[in-house]
């Protein structure tokens, strides 16, 4: 991240050293002295002078992330990316905390954890170039990566949605709408009483005509009985 090569020819080490190995000064002079090694383009001798500094103050943001930088640099990716998710998690608004993170992810391969972070960075500060490029190109790469098992999907990262899909997309929803059938095209409730009504109307007359038959058959029988009295 600070453009650091490695540790130059010649040698970088931690500086001066005390009998037992550890480096002279206190946690202060350490994070100091790791700061130049990493300006300077020593990122891996920055590294165990700042791993030394985190250890003795591990709830330090500003050591923790220098040491992150410096392993950043010096290719630790895995163990850069963990200490940049550690102040980020501690301070969600690290605009810089989120850039890392990213980025470090980016290495990794994970672009998917790596997108997600970066828009946070840029969202955060969007006046930062070197935010809006790392996330642009990460993700093209994510996309470059999903086209060849075919077209992203709706809802991965990197989708953007075709142009006109939504006026299209609404169309077909007015259509789908107008195709509806209208509640007045069910048949009417009022007709089903109708044929009930003929029906028994039809009927009646037929009960209407066996009972006159009869009535004119008693009628007839009525005078044989009274001319047999006689």
């Amino acid at each position: 991240m600070s453009g650091g090569q490695g540790q130059a020819a010649g040698g970088a080490g931690e500086g001066p050293v005390t009998g037992d190995g550890a480096p002279t000064g206190d946690v202060y002079e350490w994070f100091r002295r790791g700061e130049r090694l990493l300006a300077d383009g020593h990122p891996a001798a920055a590294e165990q002078l700042l791993a030394r500094a985190a250890a003795a103050e591990p709830h330090s943001k500003s050591i923790r992330e220098a040491l992150a930088r410096a392993q950043f640099d010096a290719g630790s990716y895995a163990a850069a990316m963990e200490n940049f998710r550690a102040i980020a998690q501690a301070d969600p608004s690290d605009d810089y905390a989120q850039f890392g993170w990213g980025i470090a992810a980016a290495r990794l391969g994970d672009f998917e954890t790596s997108v997600k972070h970066l828009a946070l960075a840029v969202a955060m500060r969007p006046q930062a170039e070197h935010y809006r490029k790392a996330l642009r190109h990460t993700r093209a790469t994510l996309a470059a990566r999903a086209g060849a098992f075919g077209p992203l999907l709706p809802g991965a990262p990197g989708y953007l949605p075709p142009q006109g899909a939504s006026d299209r997309q609404g169309a077909s929803d007015q259509q789908a709408a107008t195709d509806q059938p209208a509640a007045t095209d069910q048949p009417a409730a009022t007709d089903q009483p109708a044929a009930t009504d003929e029906q028994a109307a039809t009927d009646q007359p037929a009960a209407t005509d066996e009972q006159a038959a009869t009535d004119q058959q008693a009628a007839t029988d009525q005078p044989k009985d009274e001319d047999n009295q006689a």
